[in-house]
């Protein structure tokens, strides 16, 4: 088996971070998004891995490299323009060939994994096996809908009155049929081509399709709330060390991890929390929840709930929660503020917090 992970989107809704930096490798817990893909593709035994890539392909190339750095072989297939999921299939099919595969979105995080699913359609070799998740509201989505033997009937790509809740979450296996079936099919009405469409062609061709039901935590980490949201539920299961430096003066309660090369001076960090590689924390309060990326400075600051990307600074700021800092970026107080700040700053950003 062969995977075939999608990483070419423009991520409009996590904007301004998307203007500087593909949505897949937001770091959740400092660690991208894509890598905690490719390491879930890696658990299936599946080592052959292509990625289809767009306009940010030198960004994914120099943070993945080949794969040998996470025990895999990366073939990168460009796409020029985002017109669809199955037209992605059809880039990849030099790479596929005849192989079965697994398809994963690169921005969707599935701590639990699929082992079992991934086991589930080796043994019984469907045409198609569709990975799928209850949410509240399926219409953003495309929605699987099932007899009372639990097959597939029919698949809807994004309805507005959903006859379902279980939703397709980014996640298929594939057998080389699949490639009949989306050469078989037209652009949707926003000019794509839909990999519920070609699904839905096999189904009305007699093929057998299944669906398994994922019962683990599921996040689509295409907005800054899932995005914070991800990165609790992460931390929540944080392994704590301290393998870089703490003083005497400094307190570190429940499950804290300092990374080698860190420094944490006269400060107090509430876990679950993680300070990056090289980062340094001075003079402050970090609360729970709250993962510092690599090479930061922190000075009299008061953080919480939050996410800082690498290379950033935050001085003199007496109160931030729910926030993202970008790579790079400068955030220090003006007048004093006794407040919490909620903030989402893009790379490279000078920000100034006045009352």
């Amino acid at each position: 088996m062969k995977a075939l992970v999608l990483s070419g989107g423009s991520g409009t809704r996590l904007r301004p971070f998307s203007y500087s930096m593909p949505k897949q490798l937001i770091p959740i817990a400092n660690k991208p998004v894509l890598e905690y893909v490719l390491e879930d593709v890696k658990a299936l035994g599946v080592t052959e891995i292509g990625i289809i890539v767009g306009s940010w392909a030198p960004q994914i190339e120099e943070a993945i490299g080949d794969g040998s750095r996470l025990g895999v072989r990366v073939t990168y297939i460009p796409q020029d323009a985002p017109l669809g999921l199955a037209h992605c299939v059809t880039l990849a099919k030099p790479f596929l060939g005849d192989d079965d595969f697994v398809m994963y979105l690169g921005d969707n995080m599935l701590p639990e994994g699929t082992a079992d699913i991934a086991g589930e359609f080796r043994a019984g070799r469907p045409a198609a096996q569709i990975v799928v998740h209850k949410v509240a509201d399926p219409r953003a989505l495309g929605v699987a809908e099932l007899d009372t033997e639990g097959r597939v009937t029919r698949l809807v790509e994004k309805p507005e009155e959903p006859k379902s809740d279980l939703a397709l979450i980014g996640v298929y296996f594939f057998t080389s049929e699949i490639h009949r079936a989306v050469a078989s099919i037209s652009p949707s009405a926003r000019g794509e081509l839909e990999i519920t469409d070609a699904i839905q062609w096999l189904l009305d061709d007699g093929a057998e399709i299944k669906a398994s039901e994922y019962q683990g935590y599921w996040k689509d980490t295409g907005r800054t709330d899932d995005v914070l949201e991800c990165n609790r539920y992460l931390l929540g299961s944080l392994r704590p060390a301290v393998l870089g430096e703490c003083d005497d003066a400094s307190r570190l309660i429940g499950e804290v991890r300092i990374e080698a090369g860190a420094r944490v001076v006269r400060s107090r960090i509430e876990g679950p929390a993680v300070v990056g590689a090289g980062s340094v924390v001075e003079d402050s309060h970090i609360g729970p929840d709250t993962a510092i990326g690599q090479g930061c400075t922190l000075r009299d600051t008061r953080i919480r709930d939050s996410i800082v990307l690498d290379g950033a600074t935050i001085s003199g700021v007496p109160g931030i929660q729910g926030s993202i800092i970008g790579r790079n970026a400068t955030v220090g107080a003006g007048a004093h503020v006794d407040t919490y700040h909620r903030l989402v700053v893009g790379d490279h950003t000078r920000i100034e917090v006045a009352a």
